[in-house]
């Protein structure tokens, strides 16, 4: 190898499509292990459909595409061997795993389409060569995920399947849940040649493995470049004129910032997305082409920018003083509860049950985190707080699962303007009000839960199935007096749950109620017809008939346990609590299709208890 060779570099502006076609790569034995997060693909595709839909009108030609704005990605570092022309990614796989997740999701959507509307994207996915077809992206323990992914849109994580199959599943499927419906028809194709051709990327390409991780380091070192909360932290500082204030000010800051560094390295922008958001935002972009970025768009993109043009007349600071009194108290009151939420997400808080509930089954956190700060007063005592928190995470996930329900989306781009609206409805609401307003909030919402008799587990949505079942089942352990709670069955710390399928997968065994094995299978995936049970009980005897299953299900959880009629006759806990009888139990000796539909019909019953409004009123009596 020429030092020549060995010491170039080369940076170029590339596309999605230049930088995937008929190319391949393989990924660094360092960072082979994918860790992409719910909130980092959801942000990705939050901010792809925004920005395409600031341009585009469903009166435009194909070709118009082309002059949309573009989407700048960030830079992918790769190493080239010039001898063997082998190509390896440095820094960029985690991006580059999530594209080609989006890929093969958008290829799904358009596999109906007439041909002359489809986009040849399935090239940037993988090529063939010698009839062999291979993933441009080449890592032997990701082909069978991809492959099942591309070809039939979902696969059935195994046991042994490592941390990055776990995560590309889980992201694909976040990927259909936060991908806005409004983008799956006619501006489908529009989406995808915007996608390929006007996002961008930097492609660095090394010759040498020294100076490839050397742009590696060199990228991943913060440097002194300012953020925008040490630009606003510099404003803020300017406009405080006495010299010990400022002081004090200063080392507030700090203290804070560090507080929500020690979280997570990105929180304090977070923070005061979220804050601004929620409690001083007042408009937002209209949903037409060219519109002009509003309050919620500019907070997200610049909030040091945005305080600095706004804070006279959205926050009222003028003087000097009244900069030093907003940020000696009210900036670390609100840390202290963007933090307890933080806190309430991970940690089940038994007072506000229903903040961890939405951390798996939310909406996006760009409209989620300012609603849970919206209605917090300074003025509130940390009572009030909770329930008000609790009560605005309650109403977050009513709207999620009973959009869910009805195989309903909710990305950002489909809901933020009803968000919005409730955002700022809720805002600076004493608790009396903010339980109306939320009351009413749920009787607005149009999916109701009679969509639960057509709902049922499929590849894309084990992530809620688990969710609702997981409510469902510590719901009615805790009506009988059991201590169990979601996290015991939705991600414990020891033995893990897995979703149960009542009737064994043998259509034969069903051919007095099915002529067609796919009606089988619809039945067999109903809601009615799932349970939860741990891991190794369920593989044990989930191919065994009911009947035998029957026995084991009396030593499980009591959602398990009303299948079974000996439950009936020795649980009076059971048998008295009202909420049991107003949702009417029975016991099934036997499971056909008919009892499937009674326990369709039943699972409906739980949701309206478990989801009543009536949840509210209850907790401010507490």
């Amino acid at each position: 190898m020429s030092e020549s060779l060995k010491n170039k570099i080369e940076a170029t502006d590339s596309s999605i499509n230049r930088l995937l076609k008929e190319q391949k790569f393989t990924i660094d034995y360092f960072q082979r292990e994918y860790r992409w997060q719910e909130k980092h693909i959801k942000l990705l595709i939050e901010d792809l459909t925004s920005t395409f839909l600031k341009s585009y009108n469903p009166e435009h030609k194909p070709s118009e595409v082309a002059n949309y704005q573009s989407y700048y990605l960030g830079p992918i570092v790769f190493s080239v061997n010039p001898d063997t022309g082998k190509k390896s990614i440095i820094d960029g796989q985690q991006r580059i795993t999530s594209i080609t997740l989006l890929l093969i999701y958008l290829n799904h959507l358009q596999k109906d389409f007439e041909e002359n509307n489809k986009v040849a994207i399935s090239e940037l996915i993988f090529s063939v060569k010698h009839r062999e077809k291979s993933f441009n992206m080449s890592d032997e323990t990701r082909e069978t995920c991809l492959k099942a992914l591309f070809e039939i849109g979902e696969y059935a994580v195994m046991e042994n399947d490592d941390e990055t199959i776990r995560n590309m599943v889980e992201r694909y499927e976040d990927i259909i849940q936060a991908f806005p419906e409004e983008l799956t028809q006619h501006a489908l194709p529009f989406f995808i040649d915007w996608f390929i051709e006007n996002v961008v990327v930097v492609e660095i390409i090394a010759y040498s493995d020294e100076n490839a991780y050397t742009i590696f380091e060199t990228m991943n070192d913060r440097g002194l470049n300012l953020t925008p909360t040490e630009m606003l932290k510099g404003y803020v500082l300017s406009k405080i004129t006495n010299k010990t204030q400022r002081t004090e000010i200063n080392e507030i800051w700090r203290n804070e910032i560090q507080k929500l560094h020690d979280y997570d390295e990105n929180a304090d922008q977070g923070f005061f997305q979220a804050w601004f958001r929620g409690r001083y935002a007042i408009t937002i972009r209209p949903g037409k082409v060219d519109s002009m970025d509003q309050d919620f768009e500019l907070v997200g993109s610049r909030f040091h920018n945005w305080f600095k043009d706004n804070h006279k007349s959205l926050f009222n600071l003028k003087t000097s003083d009244e900069f030093y009194q907003f940020f000696k108290y009210h900036f670390p009151f609100f840390v202290k509860w963007y933090l307890k939420i933080w806190d309430a997400e991970s940690t089940f808080a038994s007072n506000m049950p229903h903040t961890m509930y939405i951390a798996n089954w939310g909406i996006a956190e760009s409209l989620q985190n300012p609603m849970l700060l919206a209605s917090i007063n300074f003025e509130d005592n940390d009572d009030t707080i909770i329930k008000k928190v609790d009560f605005v995470s309650r109403f977050i996930e009513t709207f999620t699962v009973r959009r869910a329900i009805n195989y309903r989306k909710f990305g950002q781009t489909s809901i933020k303007y009803t968000m919005f609206n409730i955002i700022k409805l809720i805002r600076s609401n004493d608790i009396g009000a903010l339980t109306i307003n939320l009351s009413n909030e749920i009787e607005k919402i149009p999916e109701n839960w009679d969509g639960v008799w057509e709902f049922g587990l499929h590849g894309q949505n084990g992530k809620f199935v688990k969710h609702l079942l997981s409510r469902i089942t510590s719901y009615l352990d805790n009506l009988v007096g059991k201590d169990t709670t979601y996290v015991t069955y939705h991600h414990p710390n020891g033995r893990q749950f897995e979703i149960e399928h009542i009737w064994a997968n043998k259509f034969n065994e069903h051919k007095d109620e099915f002529e067609q094995e796919n009606d089988f299978q619809d039945w067999r995936n109903s809601v009615g017809a799932l349970l939860l049970l741990p891991q190794g009980t369920n593989q044990s005897f989930s191919s065994d008939k009911y009947e035998d299953k029957l026995e084991h299900y009396l030593k499980e959880n009591t959602y398990a346990q009303t299948l079974h009629p000996t439950y009936y006759s020795k649980n009076p806990n059971f048998l008295n609590s009202p909420i049991i009888q107003r949702v009417e139990f029975k016991a099934h000796p036997q499971f056909k299709k008919e009892d499937i539909s009674d326990r369709q019909n039943l699972v409906q019953r739980i949701c309206e208890n478990l989801w009543s409004s009536e949840y509210f009123i209850e907790r401010l009596q507490d």
